[in-house]
């Protein structure tokens, strides 16, 4: 397919089907950098039903940097991989301290924020600034993939990229990736996921059994009150996940032990 009937492609199913969330009404720098690093590996539904209340609970950076760990963690529940949530915190003290509650234009500077990464710090400069930046996230990926590669297999995202940058609506790029995110999310509804070509293709571990799953269990317990080892071996009883998981969460600053009792940090 040449690169004109793509984009027409791609517009004309958006026009249509464009999908209606919060965070493309309320543009603002800080509504797209919660609403972004939320997105990282969470479910739109997900995040569509944690955002307003999140949002209206820390409704700018200033009051993201000043909340308590307990409080921040209660607000992220359901959202899953929790460290996001201190990912979050640690950049809006960035954002407050060093840049005086403005949100740098720059990529290279939101690169350098905890938990940011180059792609969610390019769709961050898109949305909230619209400016034309190039980047690739899943669903970016799965539409090209599709289109110009779909007799390919091992398909590297440097190849992608120079497409990405030839069809980039560089007047409208705010729209243009929404629109190509809308349409990858359709396919991916449609046919069997283009993006298992992918050179970067990883196939996401089971949640059930897992260490994440007795970590987020341990965080709901603590989020109520304090519990001890003892405590939590007789919920996981011989079960190694819950020393891992525990090691994990105090090195990572969530949790924090005191007189034998662990705590939300």
């Amino acid at each position: 397919m040449k690169n004109e009937e793509f984009i027409k492609t791609v517009w004309e199913y958006y026009k249509k089907n464009k999908r209606a969330m919060p965070w493309r009404e309320d543009i603002s720098p800080y509504s797209i950098f919660i609403s972004e690093v939320m997105l990282q590996q969470t479910q739109v539904a997900r995040v569509l039903a944690a955002y307003p209340l999140f949002k209206s609970q820390f409704p700018s950076f200033k009051s993201l940097s000043q909340v308590h760990t307990a409080t921040l963690l209660a607000a992220w529940q359901g959202m899953g991989y929790n460290r996001r949530a201190l990912y979050l915190k640690a950049a809006a003290e960035v954002v407050c301290t060093k840049y005086k509650e403005v949100l740098p234009e720059d990529t290279a500077l939101l690169d350098k924020l905890p938990g940011i990464g180059h792609a969610t710090a390019c769709s961050i400069v898109a949305f909230a600034f619209n400016k034309p930046v190039v980047f690739i996230e899943t669903n970016i990926r799965r539409v090209f993939i599709y289109y110009f590669f779909s007799d390919t297999e091992d398909v590297s995202d440097n190849d992608i990229l120079p497409l990405v940058e030839k069809t980039l609506d560089k007047k409208n790029p705010r729209e243009w990736y929404w629109g190509l995110m809308d349409y990858g999310a359709y396919l991916a509804t449609q046919i069997e996921n283009p993006n298992i070509k992918s050179k970067h293709y990883v196939k996401q571990k089971k949640f059930e059994g897992s260490v994440r799953q007795v970590r987020g269990a341990i965080l709901k317990y603590l989020l109520k009150r304090s519990y001890s080892k003892e405590e939590l071996e007789k919920i996981y009883t011989d079960d190694e996940r819950l020393f891992t998981a525990l090691e994990q969460l105090e090195k990572e600053g969530f949790i924090a032990s005191k007189k034998g009792r662990y705590n939300i940090k």
